[in-house]
């Protein structure tokens, strides 16, 4: 009897606890919907910051410019590199021109991009907002009338969802260009028969898919970044978590967006 009662506060708190964090889920899967029905209420509205977004777009494109080459370049390489052994035990290395294209148009150009957006810009933008929040520059803004959600986050989300897909494709080409280098000096394949037998196997729904893939993804690194910084608590340790957050989150749901585009477009193949 004594053991039943002293066992029930315990039992009482762990059932307030799992109570808290189920509220608390809902609570923050309220607030992100309501911050990007917010964003598509604003972003679409007059006046509108064609020069923050101009800077914003440069911000996140041609800053990470060199790490995207960089990056792209060695997918490439590596993955050429890595595919000819399995291809050479069925004297099948003249497919690794198609092969190379299906994986990367299909897969690693807008996912490898996705993923440096996440860890370069997303943590980017979390810690400058953040960074604003925390030294009450957001709420001098509120106070003064102007409009920092226009201006600070829906620049921000329209330069990632237009930047994403142009260093998409840009990262496919420099990945395609490394290929080339690989099977050209192992293989002595013309750049011309390469070209050829690389855009073989595409079809127009592949380059579709990865467009929305890539679309996707610019817009969830900006909104998650965004929203971390935007909504930070207050003092530096509330930057550093922002900036986390917005990393590990957008990460997170860039797979998840991956799974459910490739599921998708393979009903239409």
């Amino acid at each position: 009897m004594d053991t039943a009662a002293s066992s029930t506060p315990a039992v009482r708190k762990k059932k307030s606890k799992l109570w808290q964090s189920i509220t608390d889920f809902f609570v923050s899967l309220y607030n992100i919907n309501k911050f990007i029905l917010r964003f598509f209420r604003e972003a679409f509205m007059p006046p509108f910051e064609f020069k923050e977004v101009m800077r914003q777009c440069y911000e996140v494109g041609v800053r990470s410019f060199t790490l995207i080459t960089v990056t792209g370049f060695i997918v490439g390489l590596i993955f050429t590199k890595q595919s000819r052994p399995s291809l050479s035990q069925f004297g099948a290395t003249s497919w690794l021109p198609s092969l190379v294209s299906i994986a990367i148009m299909r897969a690693l150009a807008p996912l490898v991009t996705a993923l440096i957006a996440s860890g370069k810009v997303g943590s980017s933008i979390g810690a400058e907002l953040g960074s604003m929040r925390v030294t009450e520059q957001i709420d001098a803004m509120e106070v003064s009338g102007t409009k920092p959600f226009k201006f600070l986050v829906c620049t921000r989300v329209l330069a990632t969802t237009l930047t994403i897909p142009i260093l998409s494709t840009y990262t496919g080409f420099i990945a395609m260009f490394g290929g080339y280098l690989n099977v050209a000096q192992n293989e002595g394949t013309t750049w011309s028969t390469f070209i050829q037998e690389f855009f073989d196997p595409l079809t127009y729904t592949d380059f579709v898919a990865s467009l929305i893939k890539s679309v996707l993804f610019g817009f969830t690194i900006g909104i998650v970044g965004c929203y971390q910084g935007y909504y930070s608590a207050k003092g530096t340790e509330g930057v550093g978590k922002a900036a986390n957050g917005a990393v590990v989150t957008a990460m997170f749901l860039v797979f998840i967006e991956e799974i459910i585009v490739v599921q998708i477009t393979s009903w239409f193949r």
